[in-house]
């Protein structure tokens, strides 16, 4: 848990759980800080890399081949960016976010284009420069196990389209006695996600009591796949738009509509 920076700001001293992996729940806590909120952090994803980085090595060692290159995530940035100094000049770059193309910035590249209606694959095969890419060859950079949607969209768009998985997800191991403990204090206001498998994965590892105490809290949600699955789970959900900004204006208005949550 890191403390609020300023509990006289517009989060003041709201407990917001972060379930991000490990680094961008860091950087999504200290945004929350900053707005007096107190993240209670605990990953409800590890991220790895891949068990064999051969398909990774032979897509950068064949960069200048490719027109178009997909980052999906913050992650594929982190384990699918070679030496920036590599990319080519003229190598068109996306991300489905504002979040992937800071951290693609971060690393060095710039130029990334988002999607201008939603921040998912639906919102990338929306822009123009992907609605006409017969002949083009396109490197989607991802998640072992990540979906299928959008590498099959350019396909069928006429698109030679290589998928290659540069890391790979798992459940935690971590101890949830910590957040067991927070649930049951009332240290946790209101509970954030921004995966379905994160979701799940904090749903398979919470004890009943912490289900019970979940149930009656809002849980932020900013695609609608998440948002449905957590009203599968029978728990409260606020939609968000998109990225860091989006769930963020969504606690602000939240907290802005509920000024009694915390004295």
């Amino acid at each position: 848990m890191l403390p609020g920076s300023d509990t006289l700001g517009p989060l003041s001293q709201l407990g917001v759980l972060v379930t991000r992996p490990a680094r961008q729940a860091a950087l999504f806590a200290q945004k929350i800080a900053a707005l007096g909120g107190v993240p209670v952090i605990f990953p409800a994803i590890v991220i790895l890399p891949p068990e064999n980085r051969s398909a990774v090595d032979r897509a950068h060692a064949a960069l200048a081949d490719y027109d178009i290159a997909i980052f999906i995530s913050p992650n594929a940035v982190e384990y699918g960016v070679s030496d920036p100094g590599d990319w080519p000049p003229a190598l068109g770059v996306f991300a489905p976010g504002p979040g992937t193309a800071e951290a693609l910035a971060a690393a060095g590249i710039g130029g990334v284009r988002i999607p201008a209606t939603t921040f998912d694959s639906e919102g990338l095969l929306a822009l123009p420069e992907l609605t006409d890419v017969h002949g083009k060859r396109v490197l989607i950079l991802r998640g072992e196990g990540g979906r299928e949607h959008l590498g099959d969209s350019l396909r069928a768009r006429g698109a030679q389209v290589d998928a290659v998985a540069c890391y790979g997800r798992a459940r935690p191991r971590s101890d949830t006695q910590g957040l067991a403990e927070s649930f049951r204090v009332g240290a946790i206001d209101v509970v954030t996600v921004t995966s379905s498998e994160a979701l799940d994965n904090l749903w398979s590892l919470a004890s009943d009591a912490v289900r019970t105490s979940w149930r009656a809290l809002p849980t932020f949600a900013p695609h609608p796949r998440i948002v449905a699955r957590v009203r599968e789970l029978g728990l409260r959900a606020v939609a968000t738009p998109g990225g860091d900004a989006g769930l963020i204006a969504g606690l602000l208005e939240w907290a802005a509509a509920h000024p009694s949550q915390k004295s």
